[in-house]
């Protein structure tokens, strides 16, 4: 559904330039700072509990590596997207190793920004890369060769309260339309009982409540450009999937819809407070995790919904990666490979549980016994979620982009931060829906038109 075109080195690198100039550098001790003779492996990481584990397990790493000590700067999705990109893309150094995910390897690696990790991997056989799940290692892949290595991978599904379905005396279907999804929110919605018919992301940020609302674009029919970069965010098909997302969050979503990401859904949904939650496939781990979750054991997993396509989730892989201008490039491979190998899966799922254990990246996960007994109500909807996760099952007409809940060109980043800031708006009540679309559509056309003039 996507036809090739060249990516944009000039934008790039004024992108870099753009978000230095509007973000603070990091501290002082820049990658590779020493201290008491050790060499210090700086790493930039997404505040979230998978990665919080492996900073709880990273004293491991130390002892097995006299010499290196681990530093982690941990951020907020949002604020770790640009202060990552800002640091490699203007050879900051700041950082060793950075978490980034597939919507920026393949356009960082052509750009000549990171590390090519490929004869690492092929001068480590034990490291196994066939292990890796394809569509995985295909997404941080640039002309074949790994830039990025996965910690996990994700797709999008439904979780749902099963016991409130039986109780209701509702069924969900194998494959459920948006339109069956609504209309189970409406009868499970129940403020009363404090019970939200529906989780959905409303907060904003390219990588926040553009993700699961891309989807819902995506199987309706819409496209944000036809083939020739015209902006299609006007269109029926789009508007249709605009005013569907916002109604539905707002008649039977959560309280604060406007300021909800992945961490408040999973908040809620975990204490009970809401019916459904439609999200990334990693959030199965945490909703059956004993520690974080009073719903264990209540909640069945359907397929992303769909409406005019086959499929309808989204492809999404936490990675880390090396940059370029690093100094440290052997100290920094050996810690990817720690925190990607897998042994570490195993070191999770002893330490911590299994159901915390890095998924949807490695093959061999899901022939754990341990795994496979805890992941019993998740495993197999998750391998067969990322399996359908491509453009061919899951839009209905041809675009000029890469990517399900993002579009793989640089200038998303803020082109989709500001148009989920007028999706959270209306959200919020703060627009009408139209007028937030207007104000989208006008957005996406500045970008349309400089890669018509450019001729891509």
């Amino acid at each position: 559904m996507r036809r090739p075109r060249p990516r944009r080195r000039g934008f790039l690198a004024r992108l870099g330039i753009l978000l230095t100039a509007v973000l603070p550098a990091a501290g002082c001790a820049g990658a590779g700072a020493l201290g008491a003779g050790d060499e210090t492996l700086v790493i930039a990481i997404v505040s979230n509990p998978q990665m919080e584990d492996a900073v709880a397990l990273s004293h491991r790493f130390e002892a097995q590596h006299p010499g290196v000590r681990l530093k982690f700067v941990q951020l907020p999705e949002n604020q770790a997207r640009a202060k990552i990109t800002a640091s490699v893309a203007n050879e900051g150094g700041e950082f060793d190793a950075v978490m980034i995910s597939n919507y920026e390897t393949p356009q960082w690696a052509e750009n000549g920004w990171l590390e090519n990790l490929q004869p690492r991997i092929d001068a480590d056989p034990s490291y196994d890369q066939d292990d890796f799940i394809p569509s995985i290692r295909d997404a941080l892949s640039y002309r074949g060769d790994m830039y990025a290595v996965p910690f996990y991978g994700e797709s999008s599904f439904v979780a749902y309260r099963k016991d409130l379905f039986e109780q209701a005396g509702l069924e969900m279907p194998r494959h459920p339309t948006w339109e069956q999804i609504q209309g189970f929110a409406k009868r499970l919605h129940d403020p009363e009982r404090g019970i939200a018919g529906i989780c959905l992301r409303g907060k904003p940020g390219w990588g926040e409540s553009l993700a699961p609302f891309n989807t819902v674009v995506n199987t309706f029919g819409g496209r944000w450009y036809d083939e020739n970069w015209n902006a299609r965010l006007d269109s029926p098909e789009f508007r249709k999937a605009w005013n569907f997302y916002i109604d539905l969050v707002r008649k039977h979503g959560e309280v604060g819809a406007s300021s909800a990401g992945f961490q408040e859904c999973g908040n809620r949904y975990g204490r009970g407070q809401a019916a459904m939650w439609y999200d990334a496939t990693v959030m199965a781990g945490t909703n059956e995790d004993p520690q974080s979750s009073e719903v264990v054991g209540k909640s069945g997993y359907a397929p992303a919904p769909r409406q005019r396509t086959e499929a309808g989730g989204w492809l999404y892989t936490w990675s880390l990666a090396i940059p370029q201008v690093t100094e440290n490039k052997d100290a920094a491979w050996d810690f990817l490979r720690w925190m990607t190998g897998k042994e570490f899966v195993q070191t999770v799922g002893n330490e911590f549980g299994w159901n915390r254990v890095p998924t949807g990246s490695r093959n061999s996960t899901y022939d754990i016994p341990e795994y496979r007994q805890a992941a019993e109500a998740y495993a197999q909807p998750t391998l067969d979620a990322i399996s359908v996760a491509d453009q061919e099952h899951t839009m209905t007409k041809p675009v000029p982009y890469d990517g399900l809940q993002f579009l793989s060109i640089p200038e998303f980043q803020d082109l989709g931060t500001r148009v989920s800031q007028q999706l959270s708006a209306a959200i919020a009540g703060q627009k009408s829906p139209d007028d937030a679309l207007t104000q989208a559509q006008e957005y996406a056309e500045t970008v349309g038109k400089s890669y018509q003039e450019s001729g891509e």
